[in-house]
């Protein structure tokens, strides 16, 4: 059966298209502002730290019960737990999780499209920042603008997925991420040139360990672990689907590093391209989502040239957005076929329908449902995004821990054997005291603290 499974062409299609999944909106629109509010390099540093000490292992598990069973989640689970067991029954949520974070990932995935046309046709040429805000206003109480380019998104993903793995998924996303990777340096390079670069600088890599205390550095750290935590995409299985198309060729911690690394990179590098042009124009870099939709866009109307740097940067953040829904639609295909049994074609088309279905809510809820508050007096997108991101992602961190590391589930030598087959670096066995009692532990916090009214 292993055979039989679509792999890809070579192992760079592998590990961008891996990194495409992981590399999203987070870590160009959030991660900047996260960073912003916690005070700068400090924030940083953490993150850098538990990136290490919680993404990279995490990630590891799910790409060998992918590896081991060449099959998405429920059939993952089924074929790996032992007779008689109910693991399985969170694959049907990790499921779950990924249709709804398409319900509303490919709206704000529509929003960068249509900035990047905005920007490209010269809308935002001469505007000011009042003008930028009423652009964004305008565009949230449209929905038929927005209903057209999350349509847009929905439809050019499940086109990619309907040529495969190789011709579909790896090709374009080749492409895409080589091209971001080029955008991301490029458009860096430029912020590093503008006036007062160097206090943008200054603030995001220098540390202030007294600004640090001021603001409360269980606050940064807590900010900083769920951060690392959610930046990898790591609890739904999103990654786990790319393991079941790798070969035993080279064991995974070297593979899962190395994600972590282009991942991370692309954060990094987004605030390079942000702190200085803030500080340089005289911006808050603590702002949220307004950050990249109306505080930029304005900075890049002000610039020299800001409306071919503007057109560059959200096509680049089309480019991060649409390398995750791909590989989220490519998740939603494989469970059609393994579960179900259908054909590729016919999974491609079932989902196309129900995802452009299921996203009518998320475009209606900024204008004709806006008075529509689900959870805890969030709209629709902030209801949705908290399922996905505070409940489903954490807890199912948790479940693949306890399924890879405990005699109850997998098992943990099932799961180093699996990580360590194939040439490259190892993980060393010694660590399962690691693995099974603090990271929990780690990813428990994490849970909790996005649980709290104001976590």
């Amino acid at each position: 059966m292993k055979n039989e499974r679509e792999s890809f062409g070579s192992r760079i299609g592998f590990i961008l298209a891996s990194a495409g999944c992981a590399i999203g909106i987070g870590n160009v629109w959030k991660f900047p502002y996260v960073t912003g509010n916690n005070g700068g390099a400090v924030f940083v540093i953490f993150y850098l730290v538990f990136l290490v000490l919680m993404g990279i292992p995490v990630m590891t598990m799910e790409l060998a019960m992918g590896r081991a069973s060449r099959k998405s989640m429920v059939q993952c689970y089924k074929t790996l737990e032992k007779k008689g067991q109910k693991w399985h029954i969170h694959g049907w949520f990790c499921i779950a999780g990924n249709y709804l974070l398409m319900m509303y990932y490919t709206t704000v995935s529509g929003w960068m499209l249509s900035y990047f046309f905005k920007f490209a046709s010269g809308k935002f040429s001469g505007s000011g920042k009042d003008a930028i805000a009423d652009t964004f206003a305008n565009m949230l109480a449209d929905p038929v603008e927005m209903g057209i380019f999350m349509a847009v998104t929905v439809v050019a993903g499940f086109a990619v997925i309907s040529f495969g793995v190789r011709k579909g998924l790896e090709r374009v996303t080749t492409v895409m991420m080589s091209g971001l990777l080029i955008l991301i340096i490029l458009l860096a390079v430029h912020s590093l040139t503008l006036d007062k670069a160097m206090e943008g600088i200054s603030f995001y890599l220098y540390p202030d360990w007294d600004e640090a205390m001021d603001r409360g550095l269980w606050n940064i750290i807590s900010a900083a672990m769920s951060q690392a935590f959610f930046t990898l995409s790591i609890g739904m299985g999103s990654i786990e689907i790319f393991g079941t198309y790798m070969s035993d060729e080279h064991a995974l911690l070297g593979e899962s590093i190395r994600i972590c690394v282009l991942d991370t990179f692309v954060a990094v590098i987004s605030g390079l391209i942000i702190f200085p042009a803030c500080f340089s124009y005289g911006v808050e870099p603590e702002q949220g989502p307004s950050l990249v939709f109306v505080t930029l866009p304005a900075v890049f109307a002000d610039m020299e040239g800001g409306r071919i740097w503007g057109t560059l940067f959200f096509l680049f953040m089309v480019f991060a957005s649409f390398s995750t829904v791909t590989a989220v639609f490519e998740n939603l295909t494989a469970f059609m076929t393994d579960t179900l049994g259908t054909d590729r074609k016919k999974a491609v088309i079932f989902n196309l329908i129900f995802v452009l279905i299921s996203g009518i809510p998320c475009v209606l809820g900024y204008n004709v449902w806006k008075g529509l508050h689900i959870i805890g007096g969030r709209d629709v997108l902030d209801s949705e995004d908290f399922l996905v991101s505070n409940l489903l992602l954490p807890c199912g961190a948790l479940i693949i821990l306890l399924f890879c590391l405990t005699g109850a589930g997998w098992g943990f030598d099932p799961y180093i054997s699996e990580v360590n087959k194939g040439r490259g670096m190892k993980l060393p066995p010694k660590l399962r005291i690691y693995l099974r009692f603090i990271l929990p532990v780690l990813v428990f916090i994490i849970l909790l603290s996005g649980l709290m009214p104001n976590g």
